[in-house]
């Protein structure tokens, strides 16, 4: 490690100081948080225009594969022009690439896809808050990578309050899908370890590389899966195109840019930033089914707590580096 060759060029100026300063880190999730969001009403708005029954999961696993397979493809060009050369990964990261791929695309991605066809869009947002709780355990007692203080216990209860403050419509339309908030669950989970393992092995890879590489053997392994059980896809017009274009884009540039704040920060740091997901999912959910919340003002009230969770949790402290 140390020489250029390890260093992508687009982050090589500072780039540490950069990313891991408040305002940067941010707004950079905020961006990430708002794309993940939107996957929410996008992929249940997928199972419309493509046909694809609830009950039908070869064909889930196939438009999960081929969203994903697309954005690693995607991530590899992008960053490789960005940074003006070939993302290809080395011999030592292909265990790594292999690890992030189960955790991150395969396991999180058929939960939750599975989730999705058995619960809303708001429900399934709901859910995946608790995500943020998983991620700083597995940080703080699996793994020591760092210490959990009770300020980032203080901060994490506090972004949860906004989550159910957010939920509370969502909660009272319908009943609830065990099923399917079963496996928004277990997607947190693997997705929890995902970061963990990430934040590990950036250290020495590129975390854009590595991001582009396991999508594209996840996506492999979705799509190779879902097609030889049977799935199928009706892709019938431009907007069924265009939802999977946009799909594996918001993939692409958020995970990449995720990953590139886990490599510069705290696990905890970055992943309570997670909260605005479910916030950005219920309303973007609500806006694209044509529901409507009792009282947006409890939208902006739950944000309000939201942030105030994720200062909270970004304020004192030092970086503790990664010694996993």
């Amino acid at each position: 490690m140390g020489g250029h060759s390890d260093r992508p060029v687009f982050f090589d100026m500072k780039s540490k100081s950069v990313f891991s300063k408040p305002a940067v880190m941010w707004l950079t999730a905020g961006l990430c948080c708002l794309l993940w969001g939107s996957a929410f009403p996008a992929i249940k708005a997928g199972y419309s225009l493509l046909k694809i029954e609830s009950f039908d999961t070869p064909s889930i696993l196939l438009f999960a594969g081929i969203r994903f397979f697309f954005a690693g493809v995607l991530t590899v060009i992008i960053f490789s022009l960005i940074e003006r050369k070939a993302l290809f990964p080395k011999r030592s990261s292909f265990k790594k690439i292999g690890v992030l791929s189960l955790f991150q695309t395969v396991l999180q991605y058929i939960f939750f896809y599975l989730g999705l066809a058995f619960t809303s869009g708001e429900r399934g947002a709901i859910v995946n808050g608790t995500s943020v709780f998983f991620a700083i355990l597995i940080s703080s007692l699996l793994f020591k990578m760092e210490k959990l203080s009770a300020r980032k216990i203080a901060g994490c209860v506090l972004g949860f309050m906004g989550v159910i403050l957010v939920s509370l419509d969502a909660f009272s339309q319908g009943a609830a899908s065990f099923k399917g908030e079963v496996f928004i669950l277990l997607s947190s989970i693997s997705y929890a370890f995902s970061s963990v393992f990430m934040k590990c092995f950036s250290e020495d890879d590129n975390p854009a590389m590595l991001s582009g590489w396991q999508f594209v053997l996840g996506g492999a392994v979705l799509t190779l899966s879902g097609f030889a059980l049977g799935g199928r896809l009706e892709i019938i017009g431009v907007k069924a195109v265009l939802l999977i274009a946009y799909l594996a884009l918001l993939s692409a540039l958020a995970y990449s840019l995720w990953s590139i704040l886990l490599k510069y920060n705290e696990v905890s740091r970055v992943t309570v930033c997670s909260f605005m997901i479910p916030v950005f999912g219920c309303v973007l959910s609500a806006l694209f089914s044509d529901a409507e919340f009792s009282n947006p003002a409890v939208i902006i009230i739950a944000l309000a707590v939201v942030v105030i969770g994720i200062i909270l949790v970004n304020s004192g402290g030092k970086f503790r580096k990664n010694v996993v």
